[in-house]
């Protein structure tokens, strides 16, 4: 008998379930948007040099039979493709020679200079950013990314520390407060002054961030029955996909950075009211000397599951009697040390630490650059979302029938897959080169949302949040390493696909070596993870077999009487 018996006698996934998954699920449709917000709100529209004040284009007006982009030519160069205009530099003096139409003039040898005045910005896809608002161009461009490096060093920051503070103080609570933190500073970012504090604050909302991903999961995972854990844990992942497709028609309606920020953080304030509807985790409280509690949440959810009778039924002793084994097993407190102290949960951690890293590494080494495909970013961001829902589909059969290791596997090797495939591809052949991104993309999400399940299932449940916390980070690490490894182009233009596509082969083979969790009952101590995954005996057993063997060797000895 387990706690997962127990579940099953209060209605196994009944209506308490269903509301309780949805109502955790909902805030994943934002989710989405604080992880991609950075491809919108800091948009780089196309700009180039100010034209000296005394030669405005307004003052150019009795050129009337000049248009304006011939009129910029004279002041701007063209940059190195020869069909643009060059955003950071502009000639030293107007070249009227170059509106003569067929002008051989060699613009190459012209002298030239830095934006002195400035820039000009075009609003044809973005009316304001913080790249526009800022001026993080040019030399300031690197700061563009470091506004995503930063709230990713956020996100990593939050999964150490809020993953800890879970298993001290309940997933309840830290999920609740986890949701009023990022309403708060979400709001507050769309109120930045300068570039400086908007940082700080995208800095703490990823820690936010972080508490409702991880907190979500696990309260979700520990009230489902074993055998609906599957169905359930894929389905709730397309809110995610849908908050993609929603950020695309939120940031093609605004278009401006601080309503956009505005928009995506306020019903954070609607997620954080009702989450006070939420029973803390059952497991959780009898694992912390709370099964009072525990016994008043379980009679709670019979009671929503139509299950009445079972109220007068289970008591603290059935409770306890259920389980015994985890409460003496368990220890007051749980530090990162028990991640890799035995031998089952070493292997665990580690090899979750490499696909955990490779999936958000080429992830968001695709996902945050979308500018790059030439095609409308709103557009492209309404793909890389829907490619989510075959995707997650196709999560969902392996999962089941393959089981989580293989599925996690075999989304990794797919991924690297089509990865290495895009390095043949001519630079050219645009539309063939953004289909296989996008199937790339679609296989780490799958990836994603297997390891999020399979993570949840593997650690027990007196450290499962640590453990959460702890092998995301190495997630967290990877997107902030995603855009880095795209300077490796001016190396060699197939480095970053090599370098991400290899990282994918390395995790699918650190996938190969963790244990099936496929209808298994979550563990709930450590033991139970070295008994079920480690080859290694508890001490209750190894009673048992001896028990048994000396049983054996009595009726032997008897029957030779």
């Amino acid at each position: 008998m387990g706690f997962a018996d127990l579940l099953d006698e209060v209605g196994g996934f009944g209506r308490y379930q269903w509301i309780h998954v949805t109502l955790i699920s909902l805030p994943g449709l934002l989710m989405a948007s604080q992880n991609l917000l950075n491809n919108f709100v800091s948009g780089v529209p196309t700009h180039y040099c100010s034209i000296p004040a005394n030669h405005s284009l307004n003052n150019l007006s009795h050129l009337h039979q000049v248009d304006e982009k011939q009129l910029l030519k004279m002041f701007i160069p063209p940059d190195s493709s020869g069909n643009r205009l060059a955003r950071c530099r502009r000639y030293v003096n107007p070249q009227w020679q170059l509106l003569v139409a067929n002008s051989s003039t060699n613009v190459s040898h012209l002298e030239t200079e830095d934006c002195i005045d400035g820039w000009t910005f075009e609003q044809s896809d973005f009316l304001a950013t913080t790249v526009s608002e800022w001026r993080l161009v040019c030399s300031l461009r690197p700061l563009k990314q470091m506004i995503q490096t930063i709230y990713m060093g956020g996100v990593l920051t939050g999964a150490i520390v809020y993953g800890s503070l879970s298993d001290r103080f309940g997933r309840r609570s830290v999920l609740i407060w986890s949701y009023l933190q990022l309403a708060v500073l979400g709001c507050s970012s769309a109120l930045s002054p300068t570039y400086s504090v908007y940082c700080i604050f995208r800095f703490l909302s990823g820690m936010a961030v972080s508490g409702v991903i991880i907190n979500g999961v696990s309260l979700k995972v520990e009230w489902i029955p074993t055998k609906t854990r599957t169905v359930v844990g894929t389905l709730s992942s397309f809110f995610f996909t849908f908050g993609q497709m929603v950020l695309a028609g939120l940031a093609y309606w605004l278009r401006d950075w601080r309503k956009l920020q505005m928009v995506v953080s306020a019903p954070l304030f609607l997620f954080f009211t009702y989450s006070w509807w939420y029973s803390e985790s059952a497991r959780w409280l009898v694992l912390n000397r709370r099964s009072e509690d525990a016994l008043k949440s379980l009679h709670r959810v019979a009671r929503i599951n139509g299950k009445s009778e079972m109220i007068e039924k289970i008591t603290v002793e059935v409770l306890h009697s259920h389980m015994n084994k985890e409460i003496e097993s368990a220890h007051s407190t749980f530090t990162v040390f028990d991640l890799l102290r035995t031998p089952g949960m070493r292997r665990i951690s580690i090899c979750l630490m490499a696909v955990w890293f490779s999936t958000s590494f080429a992830y968001y080494g695709l996902a945050m650059d979308l500018q790059k495909f030439g095609v409308s970013i709103y557009l492209m961001q309404i793909i890389f979302g829907a490619v989510d829902i075959p995707a997650k589909l196709f999560a969902l059969g392996i999962l089941s029938y393959l089981g989580r290791r293989v599925s996690q596997a075999v989304c990794l090797f797919f991924s690297a897959t089509i990865i290495f495939a895009n390095i043949f591809v001519p630079t050219d052949m645009q539309t063939l080169r953004t289909t296989l991104a996008c199937l790339g993309k679609a296989f780490t999400s799958a990836s994603f949302t297997t390891v999020y399940l399979y993570t949840g299932e593997l650690y027990p449940t007196v450290i499962r949040q640590t453990g959460m916390g702890f092998v995301s980070t190495m997630a967290r690490i990877g997107s902030m390493a995603a855009p880095a490894v795209l300077i490796l182009d001016e190396v060699l233009p197939a480095l970053p696909s090599l370098v991400y596509g290899g990282s994918a082969v390395l995790a699918g083979c650190f996938a190969c070596f963790l244990p099936e969790t496929l209808n298994v009952p979550l563990p709930d101590t450590v033991e139970d993870v070295e008994t079920k995954w480690s080859g290694r005996r508890s001490a209750s057993q190894q009673e048992c077999v001896a028990l048994k063997e000396l049983k054996e060797a009595e009726e032997s000895g008897l029957n030779a009487l």
